[in-house]
C-alpha cells in the first residue's frame, strides 16, 4: 500500500512523537546553537594547539564531521573525528579535544573523556546533561550546555554551530556570520517547499521518497566538502526510515564500486541511485558523475540527481542535509514506521548495561 504523503492525517497517525516539528524547527535551532557557542568564554591557554579531535558517536559526532568537511579548504591543522572508546595515540597536550554526547551518557564518549583528561588540559564538553555534564563540572572543564529533549540525530545544529563559534574565537577560521545568515535563510526557504503542507508535485523530498520506496537506494556524493552529507543521508534513512542503503563518494567509487554494477542483475533492477551534486564540485568530479550516471541508468531502476541550494558553502551543505532529513521522514511514513523510536539501539544499550 502506497500511503498518501499529502494527507496530514496519515502523517499524524504514523509520526506519533511529532518528529516533523523537530525538522521544521531546524533553522531556529541553528540560530540558538550558534548563540550558545558565541557566548561561551574559552580559557586563554586553549589557544595554542596543533590538532583538533572531536570524540563522539552517532548524532553527536556528525557535528565534528561537518566541521572537518566545512573547514577542509582553510584549516591549517588536522581535524580528526574519533568514534571509539579510546583516543588516537597522538592526542596530547597539543590537542584541542571536543567531547560530545547529546545525552551525556554515551559510554564510549565517557571513557574517551576520562582518557582525554590524562592526555590534554584542552578539553571542551558539548552536552545537554547526563554524566558527561557532571564530569565536566567536577573537573572544571569548559562546558557547552545545549538544549535537551531531542533525539541526538535531530540536534545537528547543536552538534555543529557551538563548535564552529568556538573555533572561530580560537582563530581556526575567519568570521562566518554572513555564511551562517545565508544558511539560515536557505533552510527557511527550503522548509516551505519540504514541509508536509507542500504537495507532492512541488515537494522534492516527497518525490524522492516515493522513488526509493520499496527499493534499495545507493547514495553517492563528492569527497570535496560533501562526504559527510552522504553519511548523513545513510544514517537518517537507517534511524528514521528504518531502512538500509549504501553510500560511496567520488572519485573513489569510480575506481572500484562502479565495476560492481553488473551482478546480480535481477537485484540491480530494484536499485535507485541518488547522486548529490554541487555547483562547485571539482570539474573532473562533475564529469565522473555525468559518466557514472550514464552507465548506471541502463541497469538501475532510476538515477536521481539532487543539487545543493545557496551561494555559500555552509548553505549548500546544510541544504542537502535538510532535503535528506525530510526525505527520511517521508520514507518512514511510506514504510509505516514512526521515525522517532530507535528500539534496537535502546535494546543494545539495555543489554550492554547488564555487564
Amino acid at each position: 500500500m502506497v500511503r498518501d504523503l499529502d494527507s496530514k492525517q496519515t502523517i499524524k497517525d504514523i509520526d506519533r512523537f511529532n518528529f516533523c516539528q523537530i525538522l521544521l524547527d531546524l533553522p531556529e535551532q541553528c540560530v540558538r546553537a550558534y548563540t550558545i557557542g558565541a557566548s561561551k568564554t574559552i580559557p586563554e591557554n586553549f589557544r595554542d594547539f596543533k590538532n583538533v579531535v572531536f570524540s563522539g558517536l552517532g548524532g553527536s559526532a556528525i557535528g565534528g564531521d561537518l566541521i572537518r568537511s566545512y573547514l577542509a579548504g582553510e584549516a591549517k591543522i588536522p581535524i580528526i573525528i574519533n568514534r571509539n572508546y579510546g583516543l588516537p595515540e597522538f592526542v596530547d597536550d597539543q590537542t584541542l579535544l571536543f567531547v560530545s554526547s547529546y545525552s551525556g551518557n554515551t559510554e564510549e564518549t565517557l571513557q574517551a573523556y576520562e582518557e582525554g583528561r590524562k592526555r590534554t588540559s584542552r578539553i571542551i564538553v558539548v552536552t545537554s546533561g547526563g554524566r558527561l555534564a557532571e564530569f565536566a563540572k567536577r573537573d572544571g572543564t569548559p562546558l557547552v550546555k545545549i538544549l535537551p529533549g531531542l533525539p541526538p540525530r535531530a540536534a545537528i545544529g547543536y552538534s555543529f554551530f557551538p563548535a564552529l563559534a568556538i573555533l572561530t574565537k580560537l582563530g581556526i577560521t575567519v568570521d562566518k556570520s554572513s555564511e551562517i545568515q545565508e544558511a539560515i535563510r536557505v533552510l527557511r526557504g527550503l522548509r516551505e517547499s519540504l514541509s508536509p503542507e507542500a504537495k507532492l508535485g512541488n515537494n522534492r523530498a516527497k518525490q524522492i521518497a516515493l522513488a526509493i520506496w520499496d527499493k534499495f537506494p545507493f547514495i553517492y556524493g563528492s569527497n570535496d566538502f560533501f562526504d559527510v552529507v552522504t553519511t548523513r543521508w545513510r544514517t537518517q534513512l537507517a534511524e528514521n526510515s528504518k531502512q538500509l542503503c549504501s553510500t560511496h563518494i567520488f572519485p573513489e567509487m569510480t575506481h572500484n564500486e562502479i565495476v560492481g554494477w553488473v551482478n546480480p542483475p535481477d537485484l540491480i533492477k530494484n536499485f535507485v541511485v541518488i547522486i548529490l551534486r554541487d555547483r562547485a564540485d571539482h570539474p573532473r568530479i562533475a564529469r565522473r558523475m555525468d559518466i557514472t550516471h550514464s552507465i548506471i541508468k541502463e541497469m538501475a531502476s532510476e538515477v536521481i540527481e539532487v543539487w545543493s541550494k545557496g551561494e555559500g558553502l555552509l548553505a549548500r551543505i546544510y541544504s542537502l542535509i535538510y532535503i535528506g532529513d525530510f526525505l527520511s521522514f517521508y520514507l518512514a511514513v511510506l514504510n509505516g514506521v514512526d521515525p522517532t523510536p530507535v528500539e534496537r539501539i535502546d535494546y543494545l544499550k539495555r543489554e550492554l548495561a547488564k555487564v
